[in-house]
């Protein structure tokens, strides 16, 4: 019996431009990866499978108990909860306080049950995910990487028959990324996975790809499924090929008949100025020829036609399939110029350590440590968002940030106007150029910002900080995290061509060396060479 099923299912956003249409599947193997460029219909569509959205026509048939994990910023961000509230243990830590304080109350007792070791159990498990290790700890001081593998666990702890997982490898590091391949080899109920982490879709067993073709399924892991993608395009560029030499001999037949016919009726006017045949004969043979001819070139019309549609067909297909580019703006700042130092600084969160950096301009760095330490800290501080504990900090250039939440994204703007607004002096067609880039042409700059994907979200934040006339130096904290496989190939060629320097978060080792990176940088521990 399947785990789930949706039947002919629909997705219009306000405007009345359609999502995705008459989409039908079913899921029966236990290990699902759903793939797709950014802005495919990925998030909706596992939200309409999970229950979170409703389509605009169609049904879906669920799973009894269904948990689902987003990429997007929880709302713990912005809720004061405790840890232990969070897991829902808040209760009965509270309860034992209380009787160690003396109270025998039976409300306690009865809180407590059998969990009288859950105050160590608990530190336990805190320790063993990373995590701070005191129950009232806030949430929303937790990184991006502590906080997804918080909520990861809560989840794999629960007796769900059906996970959603969007995006669950985003934010963690490489000691927590194999804890999260552990914890889903583990987990007893179904998982429904959103990712673009190679590692994680090897250990699917089939493969969904959603598009404007509509939804494939591939049965098999990730690597199945990307032989099966690469001779797709092979066999569609062996058609075109094919269908090129068919439409040149027809243009060459359709040219080589024209050529003939001409010659007939040239023939045919000169046997009638010469008179050396009866006219009833001629204008028969003329009629006779002119029948045929007409019908040939329906014919061949026909076949153009044919052809013509197959072609544009096929070359549509190779636009889906071909890769995307990103554009970023060259930067301006002198080699050899101190764009930033901090001497003896201490964070406000992260780790309590001492350190000292130097940062030159054009240099690429990447900024490396553990879930926690205070990297993201460290850039919000360079960007003026927040003050170092002790120490001092010099920045003597402007410098531009892209944080993980996209908070340049005005969510009432056309991605059209935000490019617009955002950069000085860019002209209407050079905008729509970047934009077509990256995959939107036409009315598709018109989509605002609240119904663009954590992907799309990225790519025109990326395209707006590199875009800024005086701020060519970037602080980039995990600007891959959102993105699909091409897309992120394709960002890290746009870095490694960017002639102007970047600090970069990034726990994707591939992305990073890719992206040009010439300076592995860790402030809380030793320095290493890339």
């Amino acid at each position: 019996m399947p785990i789930l099923q949706a039947h002919n299912i629909s997705y219009q956003f306000e405007n009345g431009e359609k999502l995705f249409d008459n989409l039908s599947c079913s899921m029966t193997q236990r290990r699902v990866g759903l793939v797709g460029r950014n802005g495919a219909g990925k998030s909706i569509l596992a939200s309409i499978l999970s229950g979170e959205k409703t389509p605009s026509s169609g049904t879906v048939t669920q799973a009894k108990s269904v948990l689902a994990y987003r990429q997007q910023a929880s709302d713990l961000l912005a809720m004061p909860l405790s840890l232990s509230q969070f897991l829902g243990k808040h209760d009965v830590l509270e309860a034992l306080k209380r009787v160690e304080a003396g109270d025998c109350s039976q409300y306690c007792f009865d809180v407590i049950g059998d969990q009288w070791t859950l105050s160590k159990q608990l530190n336990q498990q805190l320790k063993a995910l990373g995590l701070p290790q005191q129950a009232d700890f806030p949430c929303a001081q937790l990184s991006g990487g502590q906080l997804a593998r918080l909520q990861l666990w809560n989840m794999f702890e629960s007796d769900a028959e059906l996970l959603f997982l969007d995006e669950p490898s985003n934010h963690l590091d490489v000691g927590a990324k194999e804890w999260l391949l552990g914890s889903m080899c583990e987990f007893k109920g179904a998982i429904f996975l959103i990712s673009h982490d190679r590692t994680l879709l090897r250990e699917m067993e089939e493969i969904w790809e959603i598009s404007e073709l509509g939804l494939q399924v591939f049965g098999g892991n990730y690597d199945i499924y990307h032989q099966r993608k690469h001779a797709e395009i092979q066999a569609v560029e062996r058609q075109l090929i094919s269908f090129d030499k068919q439409r040149k001999h027809l243009r060459s037949q359709i040219q080589c008949n024209r050529e003939k016919a001409e010659q007939r009726a040239a023939q045919g006017n000169r046997l009638r100025k010469e008179g050396s045949q009866a006219k009833m004969i001629l204008d028969g043979a003329k009629n006779q020829a002119e029948a045929s001819a007409s019908k040939r070139n329906k014919n061949q019309q026909h076949r153009q036609m044919k052809l013509d549609d197959k072609h544009q067909a096929l070359m549509a297909r190779k636009e889906l399939l071909k890769e995307q580019k990103l554009y970023l703006e060259d930067g301006a700042c002198r080699s050899g110029k101190v764009i930033l130092s901090i001497l003896n600084g201490v964070l406000a969160y992260g780790y309590s350590n001492v350190f000292s950096l130097q940062v030159y301009a054009n240099e690429k760095v990447h900024l490396a440590g553990p879930n926690g330490c205070g990297k993201s800290t460290l850039l919000k501080m360079l960007a003026g968002k927040k003050s170092l504990k002790h120490g001092e900090c010099r920045v003597n250039a402007p410098l531009c940030m892209l944080d993980q939440h996209f908070g340049m994204i005005q969510s009432e703007l056309s991605m059209l106007d935000n490019l617009l607004q955002q950069c000085r002096g860019i002209k209407v067609s050079e905008a729509r150029t970047l934009l077509a880039g990256i995959g939107f042409r036409r009315d598709s700059v018109f989509r605002l910002g609240r119904v663009l994907s954590g992907g799309e979200k990225m790519k025109l934040a990326m395209l707006i900080v590199s875009h800024q006339p005086e701020q060519p130096f970037l602080l980039l904290d995990e600007p891959d995290n959102h993105l699909d496989l091409e897309s992120k190939i394709s960002l890290a060629q746009a870095l490694l061509k960017y002639r102007g320097g970047y600090i970069l978060i990034s726990h994707d080792h591939d992305f990073v060396t890719e992206s040009g990176v010439q300076r592995t940088m860790r402030p809380f521990g030793q320095e290493l060479p890339c």
